[in-house]
């Protein structure tokens, strides 16, 4: 058994991370726009204030999609262009993406909306971010807007991407914006209860008010265990490992149980009511998840016999590890039993511009051949898999690491803007032409 004929074959991005033209055409900023948080912050300081001007590159960009054979095309809406103040509309902003998506399917790809992915508006964040109820409602008028100018074209939604990250990392260890630090549960609990009901509220509008018959899921992380051998115990003790509740939020099930299966972790308990409830746990037509490594070989589990001298791993340090992608789309199936979608999966490399003018990227050709053959594997096992979404379609600012990381299938000289297509952008769209049967 291989991959279905319709599978989404694609690439991910976000829009503080490619779009650019920060203040345009009446875009108000988010909280990365801060220039003396990312002097504090980010590695050189840097800002994506222009990233890779995709906002007026779009064109280009989706000609490159198109070129490279992607089938689908995982992006997301920046909430300050197309609301920048309370109440405000801004038609700038809405025509934007609409153009956007008229464009991807008049390419023949599928566009996958992300609704949320880390860029609160700056605005909302003054009024108290996520730390404020009133933020659910907030979202939920921008979720109304986005859902009137584009579910015409737009069919698939995801309404948060990773909360493990922009909660855990951005309230509680002060790595990501709004760069706060705490360690107060209750302070934990309140965010997560607006982020859950944010996200049922988002997912009640969608299927309300979408204009063709839409496909609504979540992109959330997380970190996965893989079993030492295949016995019955060791695949148990992985599994068990990946849905333990974590600290700060960081494990899928603190998210994800509520969410899927309307089952609290008895931390939150206190803090979210059966009422809220009836809202948080709403029916779900795909898992999206993003993975890229097994935490089995993660120094942050303090002295860890799997770590070992020479261990392969990418431009990012993040072990090499292919066997995640067959646990980690049959773990969460198992646990949610929902079509799951790979929202994220790459690797950051060492790129650059040869000589000869392409970009040779061998390494992350070789990943992406050992973790989709994986993938496959969990697919013939009968592990419903409805796409996968490599990140990133274009080396991007990747966030506190600003523009140093490079994951991307398509090169951006940050200089020039100039795009090159990498080999592997190449070799992938030889995979999603033969649909895996090349792998």
């Amino acid at each position: 058994m291989s991959f279905q004929k319709d599978f989404l074959w694609g690439a991910a991005s976000a829009a503080t991370q490619i779009e650019g033209g920060f203040l345009d055409d009446g875009r108000s900023p988010s909280i990365w726009d801060d220039e003396g948080l990312c002097v504090k912050y980010v590695t050189h300081g840097e800002t994506p204030h222009a990233a890779c001007d995709h906002y007026h590159r779009w064109e280009e960009d989706v000609a490159l999609m198109k070129k490279i054979g992607l089938r689908s095309y995982r992006f997301s809406i920046s909430w300050s262009r197309v609301m920048p103040a309370q109440g405000v509309v801004n038609p700038q902003g809405i025509a934007f993406y609409q153009k956007l998506v008229r464009a991807l399917r008049e390419a023949d790809i599928e566009p996958l909306v992300t609704l949320f992915h880390w860029d609160l508006p700056l605005w909302v964040h003054e009024a108290g971010g996520w730390e404020n109820g009133q933020t659910v409602e907030w979202f939920a008028q921008y979720v109304h807007t986005v859902v009137e100018a584009l579910s015409d074209r737009a069919r698939w939604w995801i309404t948060f991407n990773e909360p493990q990250m922009f909660i855990g990392r951005g309230y509680v260890t002060g790595q990501y914006a709004p760069f706060k630090r705490s360690d107060d549960p209750e302070l934990l609990a309140k965010l997560t209860r607006n982020v859950m009901l944010a996200h049922g509220r988002a997912v009640q509008i969608i299927r309300t008010e979408a204009k063709q018959t839409p496909m609504v899921g979540m992109a959330p992380t997380g970190p996965v265990y893989t079993p030492a051998t295949l016995s019955e115990r060791d695949i148990k003790t992985a599994y068990d490992k990946t849905f333990a509740v974590m600290p700060r939020a960081e494990g899928a099930a603190w998210w994800m149980d509520p969410i899927v299966l309307g089952k609290l972790p008895e931390e939150l308990r206190p803090y979210i009511s059966d009422e809220d409830m009836k809202t948080i746990c709403q029916p779900l037509d795909f898992y999206g998840f993003n993975v890229y490594q097994s935490r089995n070989y993660s120094e942050a589990q303090g002295p860890n016999p799997a770590v070992y001298p020479g261990q392969p791993r990418t431009a990012f340090n993040w072990p090499i590890t292919p066997e995640v992608m067959y646990w980690a789309p049959r773990f969460h199936y198992e646990r949610y039993h929902l079509p799951i979608m790979v929202t994220e999966n790459g690797m950051a490399n060492t790129d650059f511009v040869f000589e000869d003018g392409q970009v040779h990227d061998p390494q992350r050709l070789e990943f992406l051949r050992r973790y989709l053959r994986e993938l496959k594997r969990a697919a013939g096992d009968g592990i419903p898999i409805v796409g996968y979404q490599y990140w990133a379609l274009m080396d991007n600012f990747e966030w506190s690491s600003g523009y140093d990381i490079r994951f991307g299938l398509i090169h951006v000289d940050y200089q020039t803007l100039r795009r090159t297509v990498k080999d592997s952008a190449w070799s992938y769209k030889e995979i999603i032409g033969m649909n895996g049967e090349n792998l």
